[in-house]
């Protein structure tokens, strides 16, 4: 919605918070001055004239935008002061998106991040960005993982620098090497390079910032197409590499895809899967002990840090998982039983509308199972039979070697 009046965005120096100089132009002339409490107290009287409101911005932004877009729409001169740089983790995001853009005019200031690479030494034109403000999950620091050799994480009281080295732990991720940096831009600015296990119950300063440096590359690289034998499984138990392709075409998996691998084993195609996810989620859902250790050190193994293990019976430990955009059942269906009708029927209830599931049959009955389900949805569906055939060596030559037919169907929920 445009404004007769634009808004003023103002960003303070990390830490000291001081005011850029054309900042205090705009402030002698303010009608509405609105920033958290730190910022504001950080804002000189003298600087701002006397009978200009102090708004601060405390919990919700809804009440604090509307009061703002409606100064604005009467021609007032509001002043929102931040961190920093406002359009970099900032609210200057969030104000863009309510007033418009166009309606903005931003001072931005050096960002934290800029402070803490100069302070290392660090080029950072490369470098990932993780905010951890306010999430109940670490999904995009484990995304930032896979992609990135240098990663910046923003924390906060919950996820603090202990817990961010703690998720690393649990995903084996022990190859990234852990710097905090509290209160840059104080007096009592502290630098501490620690050990991951180190930071257990350690203390930190509300300011601060995480950088996550990779010191080696993971075993395997991550890819499309890793060879079987790279992987470890139990009893050859593991889906085929050209079914296992197959598969995933078939699947047709978008970056923002949130995957679950029903009966995962050793978690081949969840960790192929996660390569093209790259901004999404994937639970490898396994029922064994063993299998779900296997899938553990393959994740540790290739560097899929983006792969969740869920450990439990199925379909009772898929009821806290989010709504999938793709389905993956390789294992798990076995034939017609009532439970495996159960299990197909709940994962078509939470597939979302759109979304797309892949089985792999061996059995006919499964086959026929699924496929009439399907039908009954009124469902658009196909079925792929593969059987592939791979060299192995006879007699000092090479010879084909056919492995198992495999019925691929893919349906999709309208």
């Amino acid at each position: 919605m445009p404004t007769t009046h634009p808004v003023h965005v103002i960003g303070l120096a990390p830490g000291s918070l001081e005011l850029p100089p054309r900042a205090r132009e705009v402030l002698a002339r303010a009608d509405i001055v609105a920033g958290g409490k730190r910022l504001l107290a950080a804002c000189p009287d003298d600087l701002i004239p006397k009978g200009a409101e102090r708004l601060p911005i405390t919990g919700h932004l809804s009440p604090v935008l509307d009061t703002i877009r409606k100064a604005a729409s009467k021609g007032r001169t509001v002043v929102v002061l931040c961190d920093g740089d406002p359009l970099f983790f900032g609210i200057g995001k969030r104000l863009a998106e309510e007033l418009g853009s166009e309606n903005l005019i931003v001072e931005p200031n050096l960002s934290t991040v800029q402070l803490a690479a100069a302070r290392l030494g660090l080029p950072w034109q490369a470098m990932d960005f993780v905010s951890l403000h306010g999430r109940d999950d670490f999904s995009p620091l484990y995304a930032a993982l896979v992609r990135a050799d240098l990663i910046a994480v923003f924390t906060d009281a919950e996820n603090t620098p202990a817990e961010v080295a703690r998720a690393l732990l649990e995903r084996g991720a022990e190859c990234f090497a852990m710097t905090v940096l509290e209160d840059l831009g104080t007096p009592q600015e502290q630098i501490r390079p620690l050990a991951l296990p180190e930071t257990w119950g350690m203390e930190f300063a509300p300011l601060n910032l995480v950088i996550l440096e990779r010191l080696y590359p993971p075993e395997i690289e991550l890819t499309l197409g890793i060879p079987d034998h790279f992987y470890l499984h139990q009893k050859n138990l593991i889906t085929k590499l050209p079914v296992r392709a197959t598969g995933l075409a078939h699947l047709n998996v978008e970056p923002s895809s949130t995957i679950w691998d029903l009966g995962a084993g050793c978690g081949s195609v969840s960790i192929e899967a996660s390569h093209l996810a790259r901004r999404g989620r994937v639970f490898a859902v396994e029922r064994h002990k063993t299998r779900a250790a296997m899938i553990r050190e393959n994740i540790r193994r290739t560097g899929a840090w983006l792969v969740d293990v869920v450990l439990g019976t199925m379909p009772d430990c898929l009821e806290g998982l989010p709504r999938p955009d793709r389905v993956f059942i390789g294992g798990g269906l076995g034939g017609p039983s009532n439970e495996d009708t159960t299990l197909l029927e709940i994962a078509c209830d939470r597939l979302k509308p759109r979304g797309r599931m892949v089985i792999h049959c061996i059995l006919l009955d499964t086959l026929h199972a699924a496929k009439d389900h399907f039908q009954s949805l009124g469902w658009h569906f196909g079925v792929t039979q593969l059987q592939a055939s791979a060299t192995d060596s006879l007699a000092g030559d090479l010879r084909f070697k056919a492995q198992n037919p495999v019925f691929i169907l893919w349906a999709e929920k309208p």
